[in-house]
């Protein structure tokens, strides 16, 4: 069970939100601050896991809480929750697990709680440092706004001539990054190339079809080609990926 921290000056949200995490048999206890100086004080008495901050409180921000956590002996994971995309780059400069946008989403605050996990699973041997393990992000531009992505939400990847548009599950983004450095730089990540215009991540392929005429495999809701010269290497990924049973 995970034991966390709501951090919000409105009293509503702070309510709404932990509703929502009540919901997810994976959470604990939750502790509930209206500024950032209540949320110093009882994080310097309560072992917490994870925090929820939101980033716009008078006094002490959520960014200013994010700077404090990182003199803590045990550095709880967190993850900003804000109606504003522009702290986004530097919420992920302070190594913040996610970003959430209000209103909150149940599915996509789920995810949240998923990677508040994985960091703690992730977190060095013999300490209990959930802030330790970041995951590999990315700078993209959407209308104008640049913001962060985590490398791990992509599901395949197109290529757009000299860009790459990155696909995830909700929106795309162009990238001027040639497909060819993406395969190499992104192969240890878990993505193989599949044809000339996609790369794909494995652990998002839920369905393939590698017979007949028109091999393909299905990302997401995106059924994509597989080219005959690909192939081999393709089974050869998908082979390694399978769980075998000890002789």
């Amino acid at each position: 069970m995970i034991s966390v921290l709501i951090a919000d000056d409105e009293q509503p949200a702070v309510d709404e939100l932990a509703f929502l995490l009540g919901q997810d048999p994976r959470i604990g206890t939750i502790h509930r601050a209206t500024s950032g100086s209540e949320a110093i004080r009882i994080l310097t008495r309560e072992p917490v896991d994870a925090a929820f901050l939101d980033i716009h409180m008078p006094g002490l921000s959520g960014f200013d809480l994010a700077r404090a956590l990182q003199r803590f002996e045990h550095k709880p994971a967190f993850v900003f929750v804000t109606a504003d995309e522009e702290g986004a780059l530097e919420a992920f400069d302070l190594a913040a697990v996610d970003y959430l946008l209000k209103p909150v989403r149940t599915e996509r605050l789920q995810r949240s709680v998923t990677r508040i996990v994985e960091a703690m699973r992730q977190a060095q041997p013999g300490t209990t440092d959930a802030a330790a393990a970041r995951p590999e992000m990315i700078a993209v531009t959407l209308g104008g706004t640049t913001r962060m992505i985590r490398r791990d939400d992509v599901r395949y990847v197109q290529a757009q001539g000299d860009y790459a548009r990155l696909h995830t599950d909700e929106a795309s983004y162009l990238v001027r990054v040639p497909m060819s450095d993406l395969e190499r730089q992104w192969a240890d990540a878990g993505f193989v190339r599949v044809h000339r215009s996609y790369l794909v991540a494995l652990p998002h392929v839920t369905r393939v079809r590698l017979g007949g005429e028109r091999p393909t495999v299905v990302v997401g809701q995106a059924e994509l080609p597989v080219s005959r010269r690909l192939l081999p290497g393709l089974r050869d990924r998908l082979e390694q990926a399978t769980p075998r049973a000890r002789p």
